[in-house]
């Protein structure tokens, strides 16, 4: 398997997505991506697994403090 690394242009056409929703799901629901200088790189093969988890599904990872608890 190749070990390429992909840019948010790369992985917005591969998940056919826009720039935006990538940098939102990178900081709200964990998209797999690692910061190279100033620049955003993903490892396709992390990226299909967060997919296939079913992670990508996920609206927004919540804090502890962000939940309510009613009683």
């Amino acid at each position: 398997m190749e070990d390429k690394w992909f840019t948010v242009d790369e992985i917005c056409k591969y998940l056919n997505v826009s720039n935006e929703t990538i940098y939102k799901w990178i900081d709200q629901i964990g998209l797999p991506a690692h910061k190279v200088g100033r620049r955003w790189m993903f490892k396709r093969e992390q990226v299909d697994h967060w997919v296939q988890s079913g992670d990508a599904a996920l609206e927004e990872k919540k804090s502890p403090a962000d939940t309510v608890h009613v009683e």
